[in-house]
C-alpha cells in the first residue's frame, strides 16, 4: 500500500536529466526513452513485508535551456496484482481527480559541463514535485552516465524518501489499510533508472510533461481489455464503495459536481460487467431522525442511479435501496466517522 507514497519520488528522477554537448551541455535537448526507463517504489506493511511496485507510463525530457520535466501517469501503477492496482488508483492516488504526477527542474549548465569528459558523475538536483494536488520542493541525488554520444542514463544515487503526509495522502493510506487489513508505514522510498536520448536539429521539439485534462482523462490502467470477470467486478465495486468521493449537498440528494469524475469511472466499470445487476445502497450518519435519514438514503441512491442511466447504463441492471443510518461502518460520535457513514455502496445484486 505504501507504494502510493513512493509514487511521488520517481518523478523527481527525471528532473535531474542532463544533456551533453561540446558547445552547450544541453545540445538540442534530451527526450526520455520510456521503453528503457523505469521507476520503482517500495512500501512496508505490517512492519516487515516490503513490496516493490512501478509505473508503466512515463514521459518527459530536457530542453536546450536545461528545463527538465517528467510526467508519471498514476493509472499505470503496477503492483503485479490487479485489485491492488485498483486500490492504489481509486483509494490512494485518486486518479479520477489527480491523473498524473509531474516533476519540474532547472538544470544549471555548470552541473553537467564536464560530463562529456568524465562520462559519469553524481549531482544533487532540487526539483518541484506536483502530486495529489500538492506542490513541494524536494532534492534528488542523481548518478549521470554518458553512454556513447547520444544516450544519457540517470539513476538514483541513493533512494529518495517521501512522506505521505507531505502530499495530503494520509486519508488515502488509511483507506488502503482498511481495505487490505494491514498496517502501512507512512513514507516510501523510490529508485529509478532513466534513459534519455539526444535530439537533433531536424527532430521535433522535446516534449514537456503537460497537464492532463480531467475532461479527457488518460486511461492507461494495467488491466484486461473488454469485459471483466465476476471476481474482478466484485472487487472493483467493493473498492469503489470505500472511495468516499461521492458527495451530496448537505441534507440533499443533489450530487456535488466533484462527484462526477468518480461516477464516470463507476459507469465504465458497470458497463464492463454486462451480465451483472448492481445494487446501489445509500447510507447516512445518525444526524436527524431515522425516518428522514431513511428517505434521504433512498433519494441519494436514486440520484446515483440517474447519473449512471444518463451515462448509458440500462436501468434494468440497477437496483436501489436506502439503508438510512442502520448500518454504520464508523463511530457517529466523530466528524470523521459520520463522514464515512455517509456513503453509497456498490455490490452485485443477488
Amino acid at each position: 500500500m505504501l507504494r502510493a507514497t513512493i509514487l511521488a519520488t520517481p518523478i523527481l528522477c527525471v528532473l535531474s536529466v542532463p544533456a551533453l554537448a561540446e558547445e552547450s551541455p544541453f545540445g538540442n535537448g534530451w527526450r526520455l526513452a520510456p521503453e528503457t526507463s523505469s521507476i520503482q517504489f517500495s512500501s512496508i506493511k505490517n512492519q516487515s513485508v516490503i513490496e516493490t511496485s512501478s509505473f508503466a507510463k512515463l514521459s518527459g525530457g530536457i530542453d536546450a535551456s536545461g528545463d527538465a520535466s517528467l510526467s508519471v501517469l498514476l493509472d499505470s501503477v503496477d503492483t503485479k496484482v490487479d485489485l491492488r492496482n485498483v486500490r492504489m488508483r481509486f483509494l490512494f492516488f485518486e486518479t479520477f481527480l489527480y491523473p498524473q504526477a509531474t516533476v519540474n527542474a532547472q538544470i544549471a549548465p555548470s552541473l553537467i559541463a564536464d560530463l562529456a569528459q568524465v562520462k559519469r558523475k553524481t549531482i544533487s538536483l532540487p526539483f518541484e514535485l506536483d502530486l495529489h494536488g500538492v506542490k513541494r520542493q524536494e532534492i534528488a541525488q542523481l548518478s549521470l552516465t554518458l553512454i556513447g554520444e547520444n544516450l544519457l542514463a540517470v539513476s538514483s544515487a541513493e533512494p529518495l524518501t517521501l512522506k505521505v503526509a507531505d502530499y495530503d495522502l494520509v486519508d488515502g493510506l488509511l483507506k488502503l489499510e482498511e481495505a487490505a487489513n494491514v498496517s502501512i508505514v507512512q513514507s516510501t522510498t523510490v529508485n529509478f533508472d532513466l534513459i534519455f536520448e539526444a535530439t537533433f536539429p531536424d527532430a521535433q521539439e522535446v516534449p514537456k510533461a503537460a497537464a492532463v485534462s480531467l475532461k479527457e482523462p488518460v486511461t492507461v490502467a494495467l488491466e484486461a481489455e473488454g469485459n471483466f470477470g465476476i471476481e474482478a467486478c466484485k472487487g472493483r465495486f467493493e473498492i469503489l464503495s470505500r472511495s468516499g468521493n461521492i458527495n451530496f449537498r448537505s441534507g440533499s440528494a443533489k450530487l456535488k459536481p466533484e462527484s462526477t469524475p468518480l461516477l464516470s469511472q463507476v459507469a465504465d466499470i458497470v458497463a464492463r460487467c454486462p451480465d451483472l445487476k448492481i445494487l446501489l445502497a445509500g447510507h447516512t450518519d445518525n444526524v436527524g431522525s431515522r425516518t428522514a435519514n431513511q428517505r434521504l438514503s433512498e433519494r441519494r441512491a436514486a440520484s446515483v442511479e440517474r447519473f449512471l442511466t444518463d451515462q448509458g447504463i440500462n436501468a434494468a441492471r440497477l437496483q436501489i435501496v436506502g439503508r438510512g443510518e442502520s448500518r454504520p461502518i464508523a463511530d457517529n460520535a466523530t466528524a470523521q466517522g459520520r463522514r464515512k457513514n455517509r456513503r453509497i455502496e456498490f455490490t452485485v445484486a443477488d
